[in-house]
């Protein structure tokens, strides 16, 4: 349970196994991903590593594979998602796999270049029938000099301008468009034969120049009409034959590549488990007698028993005569961060992960964000009607592709929808419509003559009228049950009650998450038992908060509960701007008796916390730092009293136990005065102004939360509201049109433009108003071998 609200506790661990039997360990490990491997030879470059050729090999394979898939794909020819075959990739299966793709490739290539002949040799024999069959039509009487052939069609017009220019008419110029039937297999570009008489063989061997330059296709014709039918017979036999060449050679090359198709996921996952295997094994080292492989990881603590299994299990399966040893060893270095997930909870550690890594074994914060995200979103985004739109897209997810690309954002998008549900109904907004299911606190038939002023005159008179609480039975007393009692939907003064409403909610949830994140920072302070910090940071950061903005919630509070006239009711605002100037002269500032001694002695006390803040760490430490330096120049050991903790140090230690030199110690704490005294008055103004700054930030919930319902009350009002007050016979036509262009900008405007940005600001919310009071997010990420993920990537 601990794992889930910080990160896994991990460990160095130093495996040895023989050399026959690292492909099944590391085969094992990998379908455990439970182990990162840290690399051994920092120092070596890529190309000097011992399995670099293997890794090339792998890698020429994994090109062969992509060029089979496309030519795969291109045939239109299925792949099988699933293969069931798990063979254990052993070092033969390089030289086996290598021999098969090259062969494959090479087949497949040579199929596709006689196809390509065969193609271009039966296009040309088309064109030259096609040219039979337009020349006796274009020959009026017998000529013998002539040029013809086939040019694509969108080139004819200049090629017959050059014409005219170089001969001015001196010939004749006959071309038609090349019609082919469905049957025939040519070219998609479209072609126009020509036939061109001249007159002179010094025309026409210009006129083949000028065929060049344009690309045509130039073939022979005979004069007579009996050598042009032979021809033509001759071509269609060829075709005929080429034709059932072209149909063998493409029911051959469909048939090798549906083999391939059919081998082609699990030859991929093989060759990626091997290049994954050797490029593991470039990490590890390798002793002099070649029979022995070192290699550390790191693994979670817990997992470690499963761990051995697993080489246990690989060492079995290849046959070694000795078990892999498995040494867990101390270190001095930061462990990577590792926070398990499941699909549930992957979706929102991505987006704490994509603000910054962890440090290690720090608080997470993906448990809170999956309650508090989803939950200011809803704030901001508050419609029931909106909200259940949502939710079912969420539960859509099967069919929809888009959110798969949100990284398992379905989850997250479904709790948005869920908590937009609750937050409409507090809001009771449901598309800009209200619910009156427990009836109105308030009535009107008491502000009638005789218990009230108005009259029948009144009402035909007034444009507006005006409740009076203080009237008898006007308001019961019992506040709606549950949400705003939905009589604010037809009021006038609707926009300033909510504007009130939900700027002080606003502030009232923002320093309340602000609160809990500083309390979360206490909690890392203890684990990690640094106690000084407690002193010195979380207690005057919480009392600076509290005595300012804990109390601005007070008086909000306070203020909602005391009945008071609206006219005499002081401003919230006024009165923490004079009380942070000591202003108490102005009248109608006072909320409650001994508020001015409170207020000052509040204010004082803030002020105090800032050098606490500024001063007291800093001068902690420069006294720390004067201590060990006079403890490096005694002569003599013994026991000292080192960060609340006893220590024996002496200028040796050898191997005695809670001893520590006194060089080590100086080194560790070997820092520059000046810089901690910045980086300390730093944070304090960070946080000191920060605190004013993101309690403002948060009233972002107030303005996109009134953005979103005017919004939906303009679509209401200006769409869907003007065809439900027609009443003529094509009503109900203009309704149908009316409510699908509803549907659409309800769509696009309020769920998707106005949902991408209540999700935008409430994830600024979380990354800079909250997790910067007790997130690092300094660490590095647990990447750990793992094929599950590899085969998830492909």
């Amino acid at each position: 349970m601990d794992s889930f609200f910080r990160s896994e506790e991990m460990c160095l661990v130093q495996l040895f196994f023989q050399t026959e039997s690292a492909h099944n360990c590391i085969n094992e490990l990998g379908h455990l991903g439970l182990v990162q491997f840290k690399d051994l030879n920092p120092g070596t470059v890529a190309f000097q590593r011992r399995f670099v050729k293997e890794v090339k090999k792998c890698e020429e394979m994994e090109r062969i594979l992509r060029f089979l898939e496309n030519e795969v794909v291109k045939s239109n020819i299925p792949i099988p998602a699933d293969f069931t075959s798990e063979t254990i990739p052993v070092p033969r299966d390089v030289l086996d796999l290598e021999s098969r793709f090259d062969k494959l490739e090479q087949e497949l290539k040579e199929i596709n270049s006689n196809r390509d002949t065969l193609r271009q040799n039966f296009t040309q024999l088309m064109e030259i029938n096609h040219l039979l069959k337009v020349f006796d039509a274009f020959l009026f009487y017998p000529h013998d000099r002539f040029v013809a052939g086939v040019i694509k069609h969108e080139r004819f017009p200049a090629f017959e301008k050059i014409l005219w220019r170089l001969f001015h008419g001196n010939f004749v110029l006959r071309h038609a468009e090349i019609k082919p039937h469905e049957e025939e297999n040519m070219d998609p570009v479209k072609k126009d034969v020509f036939v061109v008489f001249v007159q002179g063989d010094q025309i026409r061997g210009k006129i083949r120049k000028l065929c060049d330059g344009f690309h045509a296709s130039m073939y022979p014709c005979p004069n007579n009409a009996y050598a042009r039918k032979e021809m033509r017979t001759n071509v269609n036999t060829r075709i005929e034959d080429l034709r059932l060449v072209l149909k063998r050679t493409e029911e051959f090359r469909e048939t090798t590549l549906t083999a391939a198709a059919a081998n082609l996921q699990e030859w991929a996952s093989k060759v990626k488990k091997m290049k994954a295997i050797y490029y593991t094994l470039n990490l590890c080292n390798i002793d002099i007698t070649q029979k022995l492989i070192v290699a550390e990881i790191w693994c979670p603590v817990s997992d470690l028993n499963s761990v051995h299994t697993a080489l246990i299990h690989g060492s079995e399966q290849s046959g070694s005569s000795l078990s892999p040893v498995v040494n867990r060893i101390q270190t001095q270095q930061t462990p990577p961060t590792f926070n398990r997930v499941t699909s549930f909870t992957s979706g929102f550690q991505s987006i704490i992960d994509a603000y910054g890594v962890g440090n290690y074994q720090e608080i997470n914060p993906a448990p809170y964000t999956m309650v508090t995200f989803p939950f200011l979103f809803a704030v901001m985004f508050g419609d029931c009607g909106h909200g259940l739109v949502m939710t079912l897209l969420a539960l859509c997810y099967p069919s929809l592709q888009l959110i798969d690309m949100l990284v398992d954002g379905r989850y997250i998008i479904f709790l948005m929808g869920l908590f937009s549900i609750y937050t409409g109904l507090i809001y009771n907004d449901c598309f800009s419509k209200s619910f009156n299911v427990f009836g109105s606190s308030w009535s009107v038939r008491p502000m009638f003559h005789p218990h009230g002023p108005w009259t029948n005159d009144t009402l035909h008179d007034s444009g507006h009228l005006h409740l009076d609480p203080l009237v008898s039975g006007v308001y019961s007393g019992n506040p709606y049950p549950f949400g705003v009692d939905p009589i604010w939907n037809i009021a006038s003064n609707k926009l300033s009650f909510l504007n009130s409403y939900k700027m002080k909610m606003s502030v009232i949830m923002g320093v309340a998450h602000m609160l809990f994140g500083v309390t979360l920072s206490l909690v890392n302070y203890i684990f990690f038992r640094n106690l000084k910090d407690v002193a010195l940071q979380f207690i005057p950061e919480v009392i600076f908060m509290l005595s300012l903005f804990g109390y601005l919630i007070f008086l909000i509070l306070y203020k909602w509960c005391v009945v008071m006239k609206s006219e005499s009711a002081p401003s919230i605002l006024l009165l923490f701007i004079n009380m942070m100037l000591f202003d108490y002269s102005s009248e109608g500032t006072v909320l409650y008796r001994t508020q001015k001694p409170v207020q000052i002695f509040l204010v004082v006390v803030a002020v105090l916390m800032v050098p606490w803040l500024l001063f007291a760490k800093p001068l902690l430490l420069y006294r720390k730092h004067k201590q060990l330096k006079l403890v490096n120049s005694l002569p003599f050991n013994g026991f000292f009293q080192v960060n609340s903790e006893i220590i024996y140090i002496t200028r040796h230690c050898n191997n005695l136990p809670n001893c520590r030199t006194s060089e080590s110690i100086l080194s560790d704490t070997e820092v520059s005065m000046a810089d901690i005294f910045v980086y300390q008055g730093i944070h304090t103004i960070e946080y000191c102004l920060g605190c004013i700054s993101n309690t403002a930030s948060y009233l972002r919930l107030w303005a996109l939360s009134l953005a979103h319902a005017e919004l939906s009350e303009v679509l209401w009002k200006m769409v869907l509201q003007v065809a439900l007050r027609v009443t003529s016979g094509m009503g109900s036509v203009l309704l149908a049109v009316t409510f699908a262009a509803f549907a659409v900008l309800t769509v696009t405007i309020l769920l998707v433009m106005e949902g991408l940005s209540a999700f935008l600001h409430a994830l600024r919310l979380h990354w800079v108003e909250f997790q910067n009071k007790f997130y690092k997010g300094s660490g590095y990420k647990f990447t750990p071998l793992s094929f599950d993920r590899m085969r998830d990537m492909q």
